[in-house]
This record gives C-alpha cells, structure tokens and sequence, in this order.
C-alpha cells in the first residue's frame, strides 16, 4: 500500500432522504447544535436534489461540515458541477465535502443516463471536476467528458474535498487514483471499511491525505432489544448481491446470503435475521454498544463515521445520536 495519512475520524448524521420539508432546516440547525461534525444529505431519484439541499442547509448553519452524498456522474456535466461546487465553497469556506459516484444503476438508465463503461465515466468526470475547482484548464476531451479548455473565473480559496460513492474493487482503485478517498454505503462493518481504504490507499499516490466516509444504519435506545426492533426494517435489502463487498471478514456471511435466499422477500429477511446480525450490520444499541462500533470502525480506517437515523421520530434521535458524540468528550448542549 502507498504511505498514506488519515485525518482524525469524525461523527455526524445523515438528512434523511424522506424527512418532512418542514423539518429539515430544523433538522440540520438541531445538528449543529447538538455539537455533530457533519451533516450529509442524500440525491436520490424521485426524492430531493443534493446541490439544492446543500445549499439550504450551510445558508441555516455556520460551523457544520456539509456532505453531498452522492452526486451521479451520468446527471450533469462536469463544468456545470464544478461550477455549482465551486459556488457552494466559496460562500461557505472550509465546509462543503462532495461526494460523486455512478448512480443507482437502475435509476440511471430510467434516465438514459448509464454508461457503457461506468468506470470510465466516473474517473474522467472526476479528474475534470477536480482540475476545474483549481481554476486550471479543463483537462482534454475523454471517452465521455469533454470539457478541454474550460475555466473557471470564480474559485474557492480551498478546494473542497471529492470522495467516490463506491462500492466494488475497481471503483474503490478510481477512488484512490482521481479522488480524495471514498464514501461507503452501509452497512460499513470494520472489516469492509480496512478492505476499502487497503483497495484506496494502493492506488493513492504517496503521501495522500485518504478520506474514508461511512453511512450505517443507527438506533439508539437504553435497551439493545428496542434499538435493534427499530433497525430491522432499514436492512431489507442488504442481503441483495449488491451488498456482498460489504460482508467481508463477517463470519455469517455465508449464512447471511443462505438466511436471504429462504425468504420470501426484503421484509421477511430483514424482520427474521438473528439479532446480533442486526447489531453487526448497524448501529444499533445501548449508547455504550455504539459508541464501541463507531470506535471500531475509526480503528479500521474510517475518517468519518455518519449515523442515518431510522423510524417515526427521526428529528427526535438526534438527541440520542448526541450521548453517543458525547463519548468522544462532547458534551450535549
């Protein structure tokens, strides 16, 4: 692996995509008030827009990091992105993080928007988007971005850090090559987050600064039975293919895939895998249980760890997320 330093890890919580319009500038000021690192919101198909939300809610906030989670390549064009996350940076120096990736695969082509080679797409647009935020030349016409000569007048002071929302090896190796490092997907156990940062940091230059953001799942109640009833639902779908990079080193994950293949759909699996499953492909538990998986995924490599709340009351968890931040020697306000 190539000599590479981490930056402290962090704490902080996800927007959920869902919330209700009118909590969630509330929910972003809650937040910062409560002392969390970062706040990430979400661009999915059909739900809110990741530059619009971003926008929104560093205009509401003054200290909070800020994450857009995740950009797809295939939706815009790679100057009108730098030229949206160049904006967002200067207004709000220091405070903006951007993550891009391929995209749902079957949200992008409902838009005619995947890519014959998704690999290549993804490392051209993020080379392109990195050059431009520097205020450099646009870097010569790709297979699929062309943005050779352009320049951008207006440029942020500091660049904001990009990360690839990825998943498999050789998007993780993309990750390390074009990239400041990579957001991971729940569930992001402690041995995928040390499999994709070893993935990242081969394909690092030396001496790169690598950024390993994680999403899970979390609940957290006074008793582990509740906290784990209340994630269930949130993990129908990670006994899906697409989660097996994410099932590295767990000793169940055979009996995971075997458990998935005997239900009769998302529903039933997620209501009738065993309980310290759930614990393990999320943050569910005691205050005192999740503050130990969050120290356990900084130990693997995470630099950010990012609680999505789950449930009915998801503005109220906040509160909760906060006694986990305060093990790390924050008070909650």
């Amino acid at each position: 692996m190539s000599a590479v330093t981490h930056t402290p890890a962090s704490v902080g919580v996800m927007l959920p995509r869902d919330l209700p319009a009118d909590q969630v500038l509330t929910f972003a000021r809650r937040a910062e008030d409560l002392g969390f690192d970062e706040l990430w919101v979400v661009e999915d198909l059909g739900f809110r827009g990741g530059i619009a939300q971003a926008s929104a809610v560093l205009a509401v906030t003054e200290r909070i990091t800020v994450g857009i989670g995740i950009l797809p390549a295939g939706a815009r064009n790679a100057a009108f992105t730098a030229m949206e996350l160049a904006t967002l940076a200067q207004l709000f120096p220091n405070r903006l993080v951007a993550g891009i990736g391929h995209g749902m695969p079957v949200w992008m082509r409902q838009v005619g928007a995947w890519p014959k080679s998704p690999l290549t797409l993804l490392e051209e647009y993020t080379t392109a988007i990195r050059t431009l935020l520097r205020g450099e030349p646009g870097p010569g016409a790709g297979r699929y971005v062309d943005v050779a000569g352009v320049t951008l007048t207006e440029i942020p002071d500091v660049v904001p850090p990009i990360l690839l929302g990825v998943r498999g090896p050789k998007s993780l190796a993309v990750a390390g090559r074009s990239a400041d490092g990579a957001i991971l997907a729940e569930p992001s156990t402690p041995g995928y987050v040390a499999a994709s940062l070893g993935i990242v940091g081969t394909a690092a230059p030396v001496g790169a600064d690598i950024r390993i953001t994680t999403y899970d799942v979390a609940a957290i109640d006074d008793e582990a039975e509740a906290a784990v009833a209340h994630a269930r639902p949130a993990l129908a779908w990670f006994g899906e293919p697409d989660w097996a990079p994410h099932l590295v080193d767990l000793p169940f994950a055979a009996e995971l895939a075997r458990h998935r293949q005997g239900c009769s759909g998302p529903e039933e699996f997620a209501m009738t895998i065993p309980a310290e499953w759930v614990a393990e492909l999320s943050l569910a538990g005691t205050p005192d249980q999740v503050r130990d998986r969050i120290a356990a995924r900084a130990r693997a490599g995470a630099t950010s760890i990012i609680l999505t709340p789950v449930g009915a009351d998801r503005l109220g968890q906040l509160r909760r997320f906060a006694e986990v931040r305060a093990g790390h020697g924050v008070a909650v306000p």
